[in-house]
């Protein structure tokens, strides 16, 4: 089993088209949405990455591993995979990879509680995914898988 140290976590829900992220604290384990990357060019991406992480100073990243509702990997799987070595790579900092089934509804539920329907979704549905990834991770830390 790993051992995160105490502070601040990112979450990131990964797609070809957006990245959704969320922030929390290890000592309150409760996850929020932060942001959303809406680019599809990797420098662009990882400049907007780089900001954040110095901004918020994170102990330890976590990351959505997408697989078939049989727990079975696809194509997203292999890419998510991708991203959370190219983030350890990058930023020299404990990464985590963490079941997201279901994130995507959980958090389509969530923002309906709110209020917000349909296509005023999409702006936000990945970093209320990604707050889902780490609320997850919160509630379950032997579920993270340290790469």
């Amino acid at each position: 089993m790993h051992k995160v140290p105490q502070g601040t976590l990112l979450a990131f829900d990964f797609g070809t088209r957006r990245i959704g992220i969320a922030k929390g604290n290890t000592l309150l384990a409760s996850a929020a949405p932060l942001t959303t990357i809406d680019a599809e060019q990797t420098d662009i991406r990882f400049a907007r990455i780089a900001a954040l992480l110095a901004e918020w100073q994170p102990v330890a990243l976590v990351v959505g591993l997408p697989c078939n509702d049989d727990g079975t990997p696809h194509e997203m799987t292999a890419l998510s995979r991708r991203f959370a070595n190219r983030l350890k790579g990058r930023f020299n900092l404990p990464v985590l990879l963490v079941d997201e089934r279901y994130t995507s509804a959980a958090a389509s539920s969530a923002l309906d509680e709110q209020g917000i329907h349909g296509r005023k979704q999409k702006a936000v549905l990945d970093q209320y995914a990604a707050q889902q990834i780490l609320q997850a991770y919160f509630e379950e830390p032997s579920s993270g898988i340290q790469i």
